[in-house]
């Protein structure tokens, strides 16, 4: 075998496995890519994980349809270190808290917050909720 021979072996299997690298990585980035519901799911367990707890109100609850699927949105206010803030959370997701919210327009709630991000909080997520229980929500006490 020529030494051109052997070079040109040499930079083919380089060349090759550089390309099934690119091609592996490719695959894990695809794989790993999340869609936005299951981001949202994160940053509710993120925030509920290491966020802090404040008094809000429940300001509303908007029921909205975009591209033909319903979602709840559970618009609430809040206010951290002198500055009120006012956020809205997509709780299509989490059932139980969809009914609640139905039940607790204008009542106080507790909201969880990213105390590096204020603006970053929730209402509730799928271990924790700030609304209460539905007999709070409804005035009818969870003995009758």
């Amino acid at each position: 075998m020529t030494p051109s021979l052997r070079l040109a072996i040499g930079l083919m299997s380089a060349r090759a496995r550089a390309l099934g690298a690119r091609m592996a990585r490719l695959r894990i980035l695809r794989w790993r890519r999340k869609d936005p519901a299951e981001l949202e799911r994160l940053r509710r367990l993120d925030v509920n994980k290491r966020g802090r707890i404040s008094a809000g109100r429940v300001v509303d609850l908007v029921e909205a349809e975009t591209a033909g699927s319903k979602s709840r949105l559970v618009v609430y206010s809040y206010e951290v270190a002198g500055v009120t803030y006012e956020a809205a959370q997509d709780v299509t997701a989490l059932p139980e808290i969809a009914a609640i919210a139905q039940f607790v327009s204008g009542r106080t709630a507790s909201v969880k917050f990213d105390p590096k991000r204020p603006g970053n909080s929730i209402i509730a997520c799928e271990e924790w909720s700030g609304l209460g229980n539905r007999e709070e929500g409804t005035g009818k006490s969870s003995s009758q």
